[in-house]
């Protein structure tokens, strides 16, 4: 018989430092700093205080994706129709576009344009129901982006830089506020069914944090989570019994691996799966919902089925405590119209506009309109001039999203693209200020909300953004 004790060796180069000169240190700053080595690390997720009073407290984020053309939708450009079949005019300078089309002539909107409410907001006729709720929107006219394609302009939109790898915008929202309900998932992601968006779980990762502030996609349908339920043959007390015995595994596997905030997500992945178990089917089931509520988000319809059932579902998941609820229509670059763009958006147009109109119009009678912010947009819009002859290229130097509930004034459009729908040219906010301004609306400062990567401060608009106060109605 071998008698010779057991030697654990270290599988990986932090687990081998943490175990020898780096483990005493961890030691000695956890004296220094009043804490005990062996503590059990909070739960990320937990509520947290704003830095200031919150305008709201959640988000739903409409992206629609592969960019929506502004000029056709909520910024009219009587001189783009006078100028229609003519080339650019020079004093517009070179432009680069994604594919390339440079010297292609200005293509006419076809829309026709009404002022709305008692704010005149201009909208299109390819958003009627919208339309109805023009004295809630803020329109911002002058978004501005870097990413040109659709991997990177997605990417930005999401996570702020035109290359992966940084957490999403939820998960940012996540780490800086928590969640108030700790058996559902703080940041939860809706699709329409149609397709994986562009980078995939990317879009909604949590980046170099740790992996409990990623988002949870849901899938549309009558079972929005997957393998949800046990099977039938799985009493309660048994699968409870397996999971704390799993569990007891887990914990003593983790406490000797502090360092890994993986295994600390995982762990609290499965526990936050087993409370769901009890607490969401109720929260997913739209059966409850009356005739008319369906029928107000466009359920009835085949058209609107899907979507109608992802907003209805996002109202539920916010009402419920879910922090962020991000749903994606034309998933997978569905809104990329470089031809046919009137075949294109009027399909798309139709499937969202009563669904997105419904939703607005029910969180105010719930009660949740000043503390629900809802954001509607893509990753960039699209250019005046044609492509393919009757579609429209990526535009990210000018382009239109818009911002209601969470006390945010309604009836307002901040700032404005040139006599073409082309560029920015009056108060541009770039994503790094969309961004930011989002979590000023949320009540976080976002020069203090810091993640600490590598000896970096990381901040969500990488330093280079800024709060929109006009939002807000305070500029």
């Amino acid at each position: 018989m071998n008698n010779q004790p057991h030697i654990e060796v270290p599988t990986t180069r932090r687990e081998f430092l943490a175990k020898s000169g780096g483990g005493f240190g961890a030691m000695a700053l956890a004296s220094l700093m009043g804490q005990s080595a062996s503590a059990a690390p909070a739960d990320p997720r937990s509520p947290k205080t704003t830095h200031f009073p919150a305008k709201a407290k959640n988000v739903i984020f409409l992206f629609m994706e592969g960019g929506p053309s502004h000029i056709d939708l909520f910024d009219p450009k009587p001189l783009l129709n006078e100028l229609a079949g003519q080339k650019l005019p020079e004093s517009f300078g070179k432009v680069i576009l994604a594919m390339g089309e440079n010297n292609a002539p200005l293509m006419r909107c076809p829309r026709k344009w009404k002022q709305h409410g008692e704010s005149g907001l201009w909208v299109s006729d390819w958003f009627p129901e919208i339309a109805t709720c023009a004295d809630d929107l803020c329109v911002i006219r002058s978004c501005i982006s870097d990413g040109i394609n659709h991997s990177s302009g997605v990417c930005q939109m999401n996570t702020g830089h035109v290359i992966g790898g940084r957490p999403s915008l939820g998960a940012w929202a996540t780490y800086g506020l928590g969640t108030e309900n700790q058996d559902m998932p703080a940041f939860v992601v809706l699709t329409d069914g149609k397709g994986q968006p562009v980078n995939g779980s990317r879009n909604w990762g949590s980046g170099f944090m740790p992996a409990a502030y990623q988002g949870v996609q849901f899938k549309s349908g009558a079972d929005p989570i997957l393998n949800l339920n046990p099977p039938s043959h799985i009493t309660p007390n048994r699968q409870k019994s397996k999971l704390d015995f799993l569990s007891q595994l887990d914990r003593e596997h983790a406490a000797q691996r502090e360092d890994f905030s993986e295994l600390e997500a995982r762990i609290k992945s499965y526990e936050l799966a087993f409370r769901m178990q009890s607490a969401a089917p109720d929260i997913v089931d739209l059966s409850s919902e009356s005739e008319e509520t369906k029928q107000l988000y466009g359920i009835d319809q085949k058209e609107t089925n899907v979507f109608g059932n992802n907003c209805l579902l996002a109202r539920r998941l916010v009402e419920n405590g879910v922090r962020f609820v991000q749903l994606y229509s034309g998933a997978g670059s569905g809104w990329d119209a470089h031809s046919n763009i009137e075949g294109n958006h009027g399909r798309l147009c139709k499937e969202v506009d009563k669904p997105i109109a419904g939703l607005l119009k029910d969180l105010k009678r719930r009660g949740l309109w000043d503390e629900t912010l809802v954001i509607w947009g893509g990753e960039f819009g699209r250019t005046p001039m044609s492509e393919q002859g009757n579609g429209r290229d990526h535009n990210p130097t000018g382009f239109s999203m818009w911002m209601a509930g969470g006390a945010v004034p309604g009836g307002r459009t901040i700032g404005a693209t040139d006599e073409l729908g082309l560029k920015a040219v009056e108060n541009p906010m770039h994503v790094h200020d969309l961004h930011a301004t989002v979590m000023r609306v949320l009540g976080v400062d976002h020069t203090k909300l810091i993640y600490r990567h590598k000896g970096r401060p990381e901040r969500i608009d990488m330093n280079e953004g800024k709060a929109e106060l006009k939002v807000l109605g305070l500029g």
